[in-house]
């Protein structure tokens, strides 16, 4: 029985794809044909885009709503449609849940634990979460991972080179090559729970001072490389918060700014998936006291020279310094720069640092949504580099924007009021480069995530 629903699953998984791959090729002839009658239609092209991904419950969702992000990596419009798919996959069943955990923890699992919920708490695009009670009573949160995921993350990746190249003829003025190595790399990584558990070990290191964010310990007796125990926290989704006080407001919105910045100015380290439903409010005595901070698969390590840049580059827009915000991007990896060019990754850059170069109480943005937010700049730069591209970006690039689009959002939706440029010159309050690196070196040696260095 096993077998065969084993069987079934990856028939359905190779069907999937095929399907998934005549579609994205169906959209694409479609999008060059009009483009090459004059039809250019960039909202309905991002219509038969995600039409054509809509089906999908997998990782190749992660994958499209990272494109959504990237300033210029696709048409706005494009964007905007993607960032409406939902990234989950339905549940597996509970006869399906036992034989996956016969095979992580061997036939007398159930033993290990003093309770095991039967249906999840959460499911997501590569596996499910499932409440369970350790047998010292702590309560834990147990992740399991659906079966044969590196064989869909591999089939995922590959339709993905066709939406690269239908954008290599559409859009010539980016270059999407890095981008594209280093989706794949991190999605990759996601797949391993063994490196998901140092991640969590490291933050947990990062924010053992900080009693506003909360991390999760994991539970090394009861976990594999495809299966994750750690401990339960309780707490609400952020959207729960959206009508409360604004000091509650502005508190879980300054420890967001905390979980996101402290790691990446003191560590450089990001957490590089910022999805609502990675965060959950906790309360002490009935209000909003911080957060929890939650799934630890896509976390980026950068070199200090690179944390360095973007604290120089800051510093270049904040005192209007052309050659320290020049000699930034150079440090980033951006080469053959013009004075035009510079300027055309100034206003996304602008965009970006804006609220940190003001020093007021003020609201990330103003008269825009979240999932408006930075459209207008994408489009702005997207038109500019058709006239002063190309432009190559560095892959690292890639989740810090879209890190930082998230955090954006999530301080949209609670509508905070915040003095950004202070809590940033915070974080980055006595940088060197030198002490960053040996305070990452020793955290991640700590954690054994050295060797994921070198």
């Amino acid at each position: 029985m096993a077998q065969d629903d084993e069987r079934n699953s990856l028939t359905g998984r190779v069907l999937r794809h095929a399907r998934i791959g005549v579609d994205v090729g169906t959209a694409a002839a479609r999008i060059a044909g009009g483009r090459l009658t004059g039809g250019a239609d960039p909202a309905r092209e991002g219509k038969l885009i995600a039409d054509a991904l809509g089906g999908l419950k997998g990782p190749l969702m992660k994958v499209a709503q990272f494109l959504s992000t990237i300033p210029d990596a696709i048409p706005a419009e494009w964007a905007a449609e993607l960032q409406r798919l939902q990234a989950h996959a339905p549940p597996m069943g509970w006869a399906f849940v036992k034989r996956r955990m016969v095979a992580e923890l061997g036939a007398d699992w159930a033993s290990r634990f003093q309770s095991f919920e039967h249906e999840p708490a959460h499911a997501a695009s590569l596996g499910q979460v499932h409440r369970a009670v350790a047998p010292d009573g702590r309560p834990l949160a147990v992740k399991l991972q659906y079966p044969d995921m590196a064989s869909a993350v591999e089939a995922d990746l590959s339709q993905l080179s066709a939406i690269f190249a239908l954008m290599r003829r559409l859009r010539p003025q980016i270059d999407t090559r890095e981008i594209a190595q280093e989706i794949g790399e991190r999605i990759r990584e996601e797949l391993d729970y063994r490196l998901e558990r140092r991640h969590m070990r490291l933050y947990g290191t990062i924010h053992e001072a900080d009693p506003g964010v909360r991390i999760p310990e994991p539970v090394d007796a009861l976990s594999t490389g495809r299966l994750l125990s750690m401990t339960w926290l309780e707490g609400r989704p952020l959207l729960a918060y959206k009508g409360v006080a604004q000091e509650d407001r502005n508190r879980i919105s300054e420890a967001m700014f905390r979980a996101w910045w402290h790691p990446f100015c003191r560590f450089g380290v990001i957490h590089g998936d910022p999805h609502l439903g990675n965060y959950a409010v906790f309360e002490e005595e009935g209000r909003a006291a911080g957060i929890n901070l939650l799934d630890f698969g896509c976390v980026r390590i950068f070199p200090a020279k690179f944390v360095e840049a973007v604290i120089e580059h800051y510093r270049g827009l904040l005192h209007d310094d052309r050659e320290r915000v020049v000699a930034a991007y150079e440090a980033w990896g951006f080469r053959n720069l013009t004075k035009d060019l510079i300027d055309t990754l100034d206003i996304w850059a602008r965009f970006v640092y804006g609220p940190l170069l003001t020093d007021r109480v003020r609201r990330i943005a103003e008269g825009v949504s979240p999932i408006e937010f930075g459209r207008a700049q994408a489009m702005a730069v997207s038109e500019a580099l058709r006239t002063h591209g190309p432009v190559t970006p560095p892959r690292e690039f890639l989740f810090m924007d879209r890190a930082a689009l998230g955090l954006g959002g999530v301080f949209l939706h609670l509508d905070a009021e915040l003095n950004f440029h202070r809590l940033f010159e915070t974080a980055i309050e006595g940088f060197q480069r030198e002490a960053l690196h040996e305070r990452q070196s020793a955290a991640l040696r700590s954690c054994e995530l050295l060797p994921s260095m070198q």
